[in-house]
């Protein structure tokens, strides 16, 4: 077994390793933060099977519901590609659950928490303003706070190992750019997307940021495949085209499909998941949780 101390930072996840928990919950079983041994092959550190999760938005009962399901499939570790917080009632929940997680990445949520809600529309800016003021709660312990924003600000937007790449939104804006399936038409956006960043050559990318799963493929033309195309499953090893893989979201999916989504990743193929959760749950938080706005709760019932 090995601690995993990637660009996380370890100012930031370790002390959340060490079974602190959110403000008035009893401890339980301490997070560990420790990852099984796995294999090193062409495509960098790569266990059999890796789990790809995105946007759990706060919501702590679908990540609950998809960190079951990763370890049912017998998954070694766990990638999150970010935005672990917004719209959703349970940041401090889903801060600590990520601590699970062998690399945590910076989301654009996590950005405007941390610097400002730059270009959010006004119900997306009332989350962040009210997810700022959760993390910085007055009847926590300081620590514990201090804690939480450690962690938020030692996320990396980035991460590559061998000949894949993991980011938030896209190789040429990790956190913010968007990659929709109608974005295929236009050649030059997915040229230059693709061609990004200059100074990293990748084969696969994992993005999330849209909560529209699928597989872009660059051919000519581009293709956007869904996931219902293609069996939920993606042979990549054989593949000569250069892929970008939107996991879909955990907590928020906006795809039509209101269970949660993410993918898994062995040494041939991506497998895309869709897993029920216990959303009545989380609609309960959000009434328990007035400051948030109603909207983000109703669009959680048919996803999207």
């Amino acid at each position: 077994m090995v601690v995993f101390t990637g660009p996380v930072g370890r100012s930031g996840l370790l002390p959340l390793l060490e079974g602190r928990f959110p403000c008035g919950e009893k401890p339980g079983e301490k997070i560990s933060g420790l990852l099984p041994e796995f294999n090193r092959m062409y495509w960098g550190v790569l266990p059999l099977k890796r789990a790809v999760i995105s946007d759990i938005h706060g919501n702590h009962a679908a990540f609950e519901a998809v960190m079951a399901d990763i370890e049912e499939q017998g998954c070694g570790d766990i990638y999150c590609l970010g935005d672990l917080i917004g719209y959703g009632p349970d940041p401090r929940e889903c801060i600590l659950m990520a601590g699970k997680c062998g690399l945590n990445l910076m989301g654009n949520h996590e950005e405007a928490v941390l610097f400002g809600p730059i270009g959010f529309n006004p119900k997306a800016k009332a989350a962040i303003d009210w997810t700022k003021e959760q993390l910085s709660l007055a009847d926590c312990p300081e620590e514990e706070n201090r804690e939480m924003w450690n962690f938020i600000g030692g996320l990396a937007k980035q991460h590559k190992e061998g000949e894949i790449l993991y980011v938030h939104g896209s190789p040429r804006d990790p956190t913010r750019e968007y990659v929709f399936k109608q974005d295929i038409r236009d050649r030059s956006k997915m040229d230059e997307i693709f061609d990004s960043p200059p100074d990293l050559s990748w084969k696969v990318c994992f993005a999330g940021h849209t909560h529209h799963p699928g597989v872009f493929a660059q051919s000519v033309p581009y293709l956007f495949l869904d996931p219902a195309q293609i069996d939920n499953r993606y042979e990549y090893s054989t593949r000569p085209e250069r892929i970008m893989v939107n996991v879909g979201s955990v907590g928020q999916p906006r795809d039509g499909d209101s269970r949660a989504s993410y993918v898994i990743i062995d040494d041939e193929a991506i497998y895309f998941r869709r897993i029920e959760y216990d959303l009545e749950r989380t609609l309960k938080r959000f009434e328990e949780n007035p400051g948030l706005p109603e909207y983000l709760a109703e669009r959680l019932k048919e996803g999207k």
